[in-house]
């Protein structure tokens, strides 16, 4: 299975999916690895966190037209919910992704 395959089948969860589309070479995207792992501490099973490294996943990045990293796109039963550019705080993200928890 391919990755393209593995990640429309993981964003079709009940769970929502944030997804951080992001970069090895990437200020900005470093910036987001904590905020992301704080955010898992906060929310345990009620989110999915997944990192896509566009130079290595383009397909997903021309798929989604992500043009700046870090991208960040919250997905739930293979919709995208929400969707923004930059370094986002982790109570911002929590915020966004309550509602959509169960």
């Amino acid at each position: 299975m391919n990755n393209m395959n593995t990640f429309e089948t993981l964003i079709l969860d009940e769970t929502p999916v944030l997804v951080d589309f992001s970069a090895e070479w990437c200020g900005p995207c470093k910036m987001m690895a904590p905020i992301l792992q704080e955010l898992k501490q906060q929310m345990g099973d009620k989110v999915k966190v997944v990192k896509i490294d566009v130079d290595k996943n383009p397909q997903a990045s021309i798929q989604y037209q992500v043009q700046a990293v870090p991208t960040l796109m919250l997905f739930q039963k293979g919709k995208q919910l929400w969707r923004q550019s930059g370094v986002v705080p982790a109570a911002r993200l929590k915020q966004i992704i309550d509602p959509y928890t169960i």
